[in-house]
């Protein structure tokens, strides 16, 4: 059995600090989100479906683009759902498939909560960092997300 290659100094340091500021950054949004009655992902779901054409995904294609489990998003949507921002419906084109589509109420909701949630993704994100430091992370953590989801 070959030894395997440990991380050097450099990589940990790379390793810890992806980790430590994660934890942190996902801390600090849930925070906020969960003043507002969100989860990041209801959040994200939300941000997603305004986004879309006819403000509506097929279930399958929301869970792929926000990288959850399909069952994790199900019930995510769920409660979206019983709080009336987000219905599901039958796809028209494939009888399997179920869209989800955001609500007025929902399109409310996320009108109200995105300026205080781009306040805090800028203070301890964005602002923290200058214009090369974003640059290099966004292009690392590209590649990254490239190699993991081909």
């Amino acid at each position: 059995m070959e030894e395997p290659r440990w991380l050097d100094a450099e990589e940990m340091r790379a390793w810890v600090g992806f980790l430590a500021a994660g934890a942190l950054v996902d801390r600090a949004v849930d925070q906020h989100l969960k003043g507002e009655g969100l989860t990041h992902t209801q959040y994200e779901v939300l941000v997603r479906l305004a986004a879309a054409p006819g403000v509506a995904m097929r279930m399958t294609d929301l869970a792929a683009a926000l990288y959850t489990s399909k069952s994790g998003l199900t019930y995510q949507v769920g409660k979206l759902e019983k709080a009336g921002l987000v219905r599901r419906v039958d796809d028209d084109t494939d009888v399997r498939g179920v869209n989800a589509v955001l609500t007025e109420a929902g399109r409310a909701k996320l009108d109200a909560v995105a300026p205080g949630h781009v306040e805090v993704v800028r203070r301890v994100f964005v602002d923290v960092l200058d214009p090369a430091q974003r640059t290099a992370i966004a292009d690392g953590l590209g590649v990254v997300t490239d190699r993991l989801t081909r």
